[in-house]
Order: C-alpha cells, then sequence, then structure tokens
C-alpha cells in the first residue's frame, strides 16, 4: 500500500461515518457504533462480489 486509499475503501468509511452520525441523531435507529460497523460489513461484503 502507498499511503492513498482506493475508492472503496473511501465509499465504506464514508458511510460508515454517515450512518453512524444519523444514528447519533436519531437514537430510535440503534446504536451509533453497531449502525456504522453494519453499514460498513454490508458494503464490504457486496463490494467484494464484484
Amino acid at each position: 500500500m502507498n499511503g492513498q486509499l482506493d475508492l472503496r475503501t473511501t465509499v465504506l468509511l464514508l458511510a460508515g461515518a454517515g450512518a453512524t452520525y444519523l444514528a447519533l441523531i436519531h437514537p430510535l435507529a440503534g446504536a451509533a457504533l453497531f449502525v456504522g460497523i453494519a453499514v460498513i460489513a454490508l458494503l464490504h461484503s457486496l463490494l467484494d462480489r464484484t
């Protein structure tokens, strides 16, 4: 790795951060940490299939 993030990593990090932020704003959506991890795991598995 040469120190640069690829597009896939950037998308995963942004999606997780966005989901975590929304879960913090709306606590009924679930625990923020769990939601962020779940979104990253789901996108990782979906993007891994390509």
